[in-house]
C-alpha cells in the first residue's frame, strides 16, 4: 500500500512500521476528547511515518525506529493543532488554573496543593476537578505537545538538518534544560505520572492500577502536572 521509500543508501518499508504508527496513536488517543477518531490520528502518523521515510539519514546515528517516532507523534500534534477543537472557555480556565498555580506557588514557596489552586480560583475542589479534566483534553496545555515540539522535534530536526544557528541551539538546549529541571521538581506522583506515561508508555487505566486511583484522577494527574510546568515555565511562552 505504502510501499517502500529510498532513503540514502538504506531502503526503508515503511509498511514495516505500520505497527509503531497504530501503537503511538492508541497511546495519544487516551488523551483525546471522545470526538476524535483513532482513526484519524492514524492517518496523520502515516504521513509524519513517510516524511520520516524520505528525511531519514541513518549516518546522522539515530535509529529509523527513534526518529521515526519522533516524526509521527509530531504529526499528530501537527494534525490535532489544525482542528483545534477545543472551545475558548478551556484555553481560557486553563490560563486561569496556570496562574493560580504560579500565584500560590510564589507566595508559599512550595507546591501547590488542589484546595490552595481551587481557594485561589474562587471555586470549590469539584469545580477545580472539572476545569482541570476539561484542560487534560485542551492541546494547548498538553505535556504531549511541549515535548513533541520542545525537545522531541528538535531531536528529529538535528537528525535532517544539517545545521542549526548557534542562537537557535542555545535557546533549545537551555529550553530543554529548563523543562528537564521543572518536571524534576513536579510533586512525586505527578512526576510518576508523566514517567509511566511518556518513558513506560502506559495507558491511563494501567497507570491507576499502579498508583491506586481511578483513570479520570490519573487524567487530573497528568493536566494538573502540564498546566504546573505551563506556570513555572511562563517565561518560555510554553503554553502560548
Amino acid at each position: 500500500m505504502y510501499g517502500e521509500t529510498q532513503s540514502h543508501s538504506a531502503a526503508i518499508s515503511v509498511e514495516d512500521y505500520a505497527p509503531l504508527v497504530k501503537r503511538i496513536a492508541h497511546h495519544m488517543m487516551a488523551r483525546m476528547p471522545a470526538c476524535v477518531q483513532v482513526e484519524d490520528l492514524i492517518q496523520a502518523g502515516m504521513i509524519g511515518l513517510l516524511e520520516a521515510a524520505q528525511k531519514y539519514d541513518a549516518s546522522r546515528g539515530a535509529s529509523f525506529e527513534t526518529y521515526a517516532g519522533i516524526r509521527i507523534r509530531g504529526a499528530i500534534v501537527d494534525e490535532m493543532r489544525r482542528g483545534d477543537w477545543a472551545p475558548r472557555s478551556v484555553h481560557r480556565n486553563a490560563r486561569r488554573v496556570a496562574d493560580a498555580i504560579k500565584a500560590v506557588e510564589s507566595r508559599s514557596g512550595r507546591d501547590a496543593g488542589d484546595q490552595e489552586v481551587a481557594a485561589e480560583l474562587g471555586v470549590g475542589l469539584e469545580e477545580y476537578y472539572s476545569i482541570v479534566q476539561d484542560a487534560a483534553s485542551s492541546r494547548l496545555f498538553s505535556y504531549e505537545e511541549t515535548a513533541a515540539e520542545n525537545d522531541g522535534r528538535s531531536q528529529a530536526d538535528a537528525v535532517s538538518m544539517p545545521f542549526v544557528g548557534p542562537l537557535e541551539g542555545l535557546q533549545r538546549e537551555s529550553l530543554k534544560r529548563a523543562l528537564a529541571q521543572a518536571i524534576s521538581q513536579l510533586p512525586e506522583r505527578e512526576r510518576l505520572v508523566l514517567a509511566l506515561y511518556y518513558d513506560e508508555e502506559l495507558n491511563l487505566k494501567e497507570i491507576g492500577q499502579i498508583i491506586g486511583v481511578s483513570e479520570s484522577r490519573v487524567s487530573q494527574i497528568h493536566s494538573q502536572a502540564a498546566l504546573r510546568l505551563r506556570a513555572r515555565l511562563t517565561e518560555w511562552g510554553a503554553g502560548d
